[in-house]
């Protein structure tokens, strides 16, 4: 698979020494391992704040490529997609994936050795068994009061 981000010209190791908010745009966009759960539709308990994962994925979500298929113009067909970005980010980690770079950055952890930017390619995320790809369900075909009946485990692959 061809890399949709671009990941040529970025700093050795970059992600090891810089911290998020002084990272460039393209090394900030090059953490996206493409796991695509950022893009599935999550509920939120309103009594615990608990949040669950449907493979319910965002209308503009390639289930093959794991990737949105208007990403740069994505704020006009979802208004509500979420920019992630330094200034914001400490209060979106609540909804991210346990295996999101970005919020493994936040905590003070490691990527881990399946990540595009240490593999070298950008399947080894589907490799490793962490992405959503070919197993999700778009959100034009599911009615929301049956998202419910759609709830999955978060596929972590370091297990």
């Amino acid at each position: 698979m061809t890399d949709p981000i671009e990941r040529s010209g970025l700093r050795p190791r970059y992600w090891e020494t810089v911290p998020l908010n002084r990272m460039t745009q393209k090394e900030w966009e090059a953490l996206c391992d493409g796991c695509g759960k950022c893009c599935l539709n999550k509920l939120e308990d309103e009594d615990t704040g608990e949040v669950a994962l449907t493979r319910i994925a965002c209308r503009l979500f390639d289930d093959s490529t794991c990737r949105c298929a208007n990403y740069d113009i994505r704020h006009q067909f979802v208004p509500e997609c979420i920019s992630l970005s330094p200034k914001n980010i400490e209060g979106s980690l609540y909804w991210l994936p346990e295996t999101c770079a970005y919020k493994l950055l936040w905590t003070g952890k490691p990527l881990f050795d399946w990540h595009p930017l240490i593999s070298g390619t950008p399947d080894s995320v589907h490799a490793a068994g962490v992405s959503v790809q070919n197993a999700t369900l778009p959100e034009f075909e599911i009615p929301e009061d049956e998202w419910e009946e759609h709830l999955i485990e978060e596929p972590l692959g370091c297990d």
